[in-house]
């Protein structure tokens, strides 16, 4: 697939960059355990790791936000993924080696998150990462699907909105790139639900694998 060059990249962490459900699934787990429960099956916990602690408490006790030992779980779960962010976490491959070579050559990218920064920063430290540009969800007052944070990333980048592609693998991520005036690029490898239809989503490319987006990137 041909397409024409971004001046920079965005990217989502989680599930886009990052393959972190390993480490995420660990620290669900550690809750049900804490509770007596048995382990869940890791691609129960996968599909939904994009959607943040407070689903996974609910996938992993059955409480709801509402429920009064909600936060406590949630706390005890974030508590357990912070103490090992990068044990088993890693650069979805062949975007390692895109970057490397992306940033050789003088090109700008970062990331956008709804990761909070206690847990994102840790995480691009370990993996030697070194974006332009790194947006977590409580860096400013709002945080995806608003467009904000991804047109703060760019003004850091110092590139036009129009001119940088953002990349994520959650409708949420389509959205915010919309909303910013950016290119949306959709990527099926992530951490989609069985329900999830990505190409359904409004962006202007899709991208079932890394390997496919990797291989438009170098020959735009």
């Amino acid at each position: 697939m041909s397409v024409s060059r971004p001046a920079a990249l965005l990217f989502d962490l989680d599930g886009t960059l990052v393959d972190t459900a390993p480490d995420l699934a660990r620290a669900t787990n550690a809750l049900r355990a804490h509770h007596g429960l048995p382990p869940l099956p890791y691609p129960a916990i996968r599909a939904q790791v994009s959607n943040g602690g407070s689903v996974l408490v609910t996938l992993a006790l059955g409480l709801e936000r509402d429920h009064p030992e909600h936060e406590a779980a949630r706390a005890f779960l974030l508590a357990a993924y912070g103490e090992a962010v990068a044990v088993d976490s890693r650069v979805f491959p062949p975007l390692d080696r895109l970057l490397v070579d992306w940033g050789g050559a003088g090109r700008p990218w970062g990331i956008v998150t709804n990761k909070p920064r206690a847990y994102a920063a840790p995480l691009v430290e370990a993996l030697r990462l070194g974006p332009g540009a790194l947006l977590c969800a409580d860096d400013l007052p709002v945080k995806k699907p608003d467009p904000a944070p991804l047109l703060e990333a760019a003004r850091r980048l110092g590139v036009a909105a129009g001119e940088c592609w953002y990349i994520g693998d959650h409708v949420r991520d389509i959205q915010a790139a919309r909303a910013a005036g950016m290119p949306a690029v959709a990527v099926g490898y992530g951490y989609l639900a069985e329900e999830d239809d990505y190409r359904a989503w409004p962006a202007d490319h899709w991208f079932d694998t890394a390997e496919a987006l990797t291989r438009a990137l170098r020959s735009s």
